[in-house]
């Protein structure tokens, strides 16, 4: 990695010789804002792509629509924020971003978030869906083995994880506070209204692995 780095920054500093007045395009096109933009852009990518062909696999391509890849305006403007906040810290404070262990602590975040929200989906099969049941159908069972031993929602758990573990990976303070109670408090007034419908769906089998197992959020029992 260390030959790398050398690497980019010989090339490109280079190339900004040329330039006039390139600092802030030194900072923006350093091996540090590279690298960390890569990893951020192929973990967004990565996410969404699985969960779409994770749901096709699993519902079939005629059951299944765009709203899978889970992609909201909400979303987007959060992304845009920390892309936002990103490139402003780089120019400004580029010795924000070199903190290395701070960004692969949030790069291991993320990979465990995804490994955990994407076993979450591969164990319940047909019982995952992308939008909140209200309805009970036959094919759908209470899912308590494998990952749902440990957490009642784990693919809540697992998005929570990964999502404040972006803003982590790209060293981003504010982002990484703001992902972190926005994401919380959605999942916080979303299980007690998903539990309603999962309590009256499968009635004191719930009830009772509610009561040995944790929700998988912080502070939402």
């Amino acid at each position: 990695m260390s030959c790398l780095k050398h690497l980019w920054e010989d090339v490109t500093q280079v190339w900004l010789l040329q330039m006039p007045s390139s600092l802030p395009f030194a900072e923006i096109l350093s091996y540090t804002a590279c690298r960390q933009l890569f990893q951020m852009f192929f973990a967004v990518a990565f996410f969404h792509g699985s969960e779409y062909m994770l749901a096709i696999a699993i519902h079939g391509r005629s059951n299944v629509t765009l709203e899978s890849l889970l992609i909201s305006k909400k979303y987007l403007l959060a992304m845009i924020f920390s892309l936002l906040e990103y490139f402003i810290e780089i120019v400004l404070v580029p010795g924000l971003k070199e903190h290395w262990w701070i960004s692969d602590t949030g790069l291991v975040m993320v990979v465990i978030g995804e490994i955990i929200r994407k076993l979450a989906i591969i164990t319940a099969g047909l019982a995952f869906t992308h939008l909140m049941r209200v309805h009970h159908e036959e094919h759908h069972q209470l899912i308590t083995h494998g990952v749902y031993r440990f957490v009642r929602h784990p693919g809540y758990s697992g998005f929570l994880i990964w999502s404040v573990g972006t803003q982590i990976m790209l060293c981003n303070p504010i982002s990484t506070i703001a992902f972190a109670i926005v994401v919380w408090k959605f999942f916080a007034e979303r299980i007690p209204y998903e539990e309603y419908f999962l309590k009256h769906f499968f009635g004191s089998d719930y009830e009772e692995y509610a009561r040995l197992v944790p929700s998988g959020v912080p502070l939402v029992k």
